[in-house]
């Protein structure tokens, strides 16, 4: 049996356990960032937080195990005054020589700064044994973030950004920034992106606000430029499926390409809606899948989530089973909200 939930504090020990599985920018396998990232996020979910400041980390539970075993996040907003969002914009440089008769088509990049950012999703981790569930664990964990937008639509961003992965090198490095960052900042990889995590700077500081062109640099690596790397190609899939398209941006570290959409355009926003839930007996596997939750207020506010087979009843309730109504922490005639996957 699986749930979503918010983060809390004490989840840094196994949250530290999943971050180890990727150890991204958005969730490193740090103890001290993973503390850091939980103290915001718990205060995001509260309120404390203003609301283009907040954070928010939804973890995976496999109940029978007590354990968590996935995460996703949301960013509130990613790029400000302060922490700029920077990305190399991917641009065609198109030049023809009457003398030679010659047009080329050149692609080159050209660093870009995004002060008033959009609303970002990241962190999507699901350790490796949970893949391929049959309860759709990872399209859960993912859909989740968005269902959460609509029940707070006014504290996101009109725009909603996803950075993917790319192809990267065996011992997790990147040959875009071996032949471009590391030229102008004579930093590593490793170093680069563990500076990046706080501060980024050193990027507005050092990269060359003239274009980059493409033809310079070796063709193994013009070719990972805004490439999906292979374990993030589903992820595209998704996010093609409820309305993302390529931004023709990439991240200045990796070559990694930026997904974008309009927040209310995003078919899982757009479609969710609250509905009366009631019973049914068992979870046909043909029935409709879709995400479901719940967020109940107190002394510690607590949001739910759950995929779940539904059935949509002629008086207009949604039946679910009772496990499902377990896992949420409701009961037969209260409400949820749903958004049909």
């Amino acid at each position: 049996m699986f749930r979503i939930r918010q983060s809390y504090r004490e989840d840094a020990e196994q949250i530290l356990t999943v971050a180890e599985h990727l150890d991204t920018v958005n969730l490193p396998a740090d103890r001290a960032h993973i503390e850091a990232i939980l103290d915001r996020s718990e205060r995001s979910f509260s309120g404390e937080r203003k609301p283009l400041e907040r954070e928010y980390v939804f973890v995976l539970e496999d109940l029978g195990k007590q354990k968590i075993i996935g995460t996703s996040m949301i960013f509130a907003q990613h790029g400000t005054r302060r922490a700029p969002h920077i990305f190399f914009r991917v641009e065609k440089d198109e030049r023809y020589s009457v003398t030679l008769d010659k047009y080329f088509v050149h692609t080159a990049l050209r660093i870009g700064y995004d002060y008033n950012g959009p609303t970002e999703i990241g962190g999507l981790i699901l350790l490796p044994e949970y893949r391929g569930n049959i309860e759709a664990l990872g399209k859960a964990l993912s859909y989740v973030r968005f269902l959460f937008m609509r029940m707070h639509r006014d504290v996101f961003r009109d725009q909603v950004l996803s950075e993917l992965l790319p192809p990267l090198e065996p011992d997790g490095t990147s040959k875009l920034w071996e032949h471009i960052g590391h030229n102008f900042t004579g930093l590593t990889y490793q170093e680069a992106d563990l500076l990046s995590k706080d501060n980024k700077e050193f990027i507005h500081a050092l990269f060359p606000d003239d274009p980059i062109h493409t033809e310079l640099l070796p063709s193994e690596v013009r070719d990972v430029i805004g490439v999906v790397g292979p374990d993030t190609r589903g992820v595209e899939k998704m996010l093609r499926r409820i309305g993302f398209t390529y931004a023709n941006q990439i991240d200045p570290f990796d070559g990694g390409p930026h997904f974008c959409a309009r927040t209310d355009d995003i078919t899982l926003i757009r479609d969710a809606r609250e509905v009366v839930l009631s019973s049914v007996d068992d979870a046909d596997p043909e029935r409709p899948w879709a995400i479901l939750a719940v967020e109940r207020a107190g002394q510690r506010p607590e949001f739910r989530g759950t995929g779940a087979r539904v059935v949509p009843l002629e008086d207009g309730t949604v039946g679910v089973t009772a496990e499902i109504r377990r896992r949420l922490g409701v009961e037969a005639g209260d409400t949820a909200w749903m958004a049909a996957g």
